[in-house]
């Protein structure tokens, strides 16, 4: 499950945490947009879940200097050893340059730098680098953790999902169908496979659609986003999106936006139904479904937790 649950106050997740593990999730995963960070929930996590995996899905490369996010991380992995997967990526130039006054260049390159120093860092090696996208001079933690995170990219298209494959643990994607996910399988090979599934347990499918296309406007015309879906071949349905928005006529691009993309993307109807679309992504090869409840007016975070849980 994501945490922060929609609506429910950070230090409310203490009480709510341990319910989860109760429940039978598996394991607890952040983000990091504009609210929390992606590290101080796992922190709450990894005293009042012991038995949860903790994971951030993801930390941006370019948001924390190489050596703090390695001490971060390492920090984690202190507090729940073997339980805690490090996510990370490029993120998105709204976040890195607009919100954190960061060049987002070279992002394919930044993050595979980025993994590659972190490998080291966390295995307890002293590094005197030049990468190509920047330099780190002597730094070696204090101490390592004895048992190093598995790391995950953020991946959405060939080039990424591959790097994944080669050198990280596994990737973490999002935004796709459960159509989609062979061909994601596919250019990853056999490593972990996660991905955030988006859930709005509600029956009333228009609403639902009405909330699923503002937040599939607002995401897919980022351009990470845009080619991925061109990528899985959605470029034709979703052309006339793009070209509202582009238009800087924000409400058309939303309402151009098919029924179907939306059914595809946002898990919805009852919960019984969703719990059935969840395990369709597991069979298609998510290996780890990590449920995002979608925060429609109303919405009860914790009633959604007890009737989504693994039956």
């Amino acid at each position: 499950m994501t945490v922060p649950l929609p609506g429910v106050p950070l230090a409310e997740h203490r009480r709510l945490l341990p319910l989860l593990a109760e429940l039978g999730y598996t394991g607890v995963w952040t983000a990091e947009t504009n609210g929390v960070d992606a590290f101080t929930p796992l922190v709450l996590a990894a005293e009042h879940a012991p038995t949860l995996r903790l994971g951030t899905a993801i930390a941006p490369v370019y948001t924390r200097g190489p050596g703090l996010l390695a001490m971060t991380a390492s920090a984690l992995a202190q507090l729940a050893p073997g339980r805690f997967a490090l996510g990370v990526g490029a993120s998105s130039p709204v976040i890195v340059e607009n919100w954190n006054a960061a060049a987002f260049d070279q992002p394919f390159q930044r993050t595979r730098d980025t993994l590659r120093f972190l490998r080291a860092a966390l295995g307890g090696q002293k590094i005197d680098t030049a990468y190509d996208t920047f330099g780190v001079r002597g730094f070696a933690l204090d101490p390592a953790p004895a048992e190093p995170p598995r790391i995950l990219l953020a991946a959405l298209r060939p080039g990424m999902l591959r790097l994944a494959g080669r050198e990280a643990d596994g990737a973490i994607t999002n935004w796709l169908a459960v159509e989609d996910v062979p061909k994601v399988r596919a250019e990853l090979g056999p490593k972990e496979l996660a991905a955030r599934i988006f859930v709005c347990p509600s029956e009333d499918a228009g609403a639902v659609r009405a909330l699923g296309r503002r937040l599939i406007a607002a995401y897919l015309t980022v351009s990470v986003y845009a080619a991925f879906h061109d990528w899985l071949g959605r470029g034709e349905q979703l052309a006339p999106m793009h070209a509202a928005w582009a238009a800087g006529q924000r409400k058309e691009a939303a309402a151009a936006i098919p029924d179907e993309v939306v059914d595809a993307l946002i898990v919805h109807g009852s919960y019984g139904r969703c719990r059935e679309h969840v395990a369709r992504y597991a069979a298609a090869g998510i290996d780890t479904p990590v449920l995002a409840l979608v925060p429609l007016p109303g919405l009860d975070a914790e009633r959604a937790v007890r009737e989504l849980a693994p039956r």
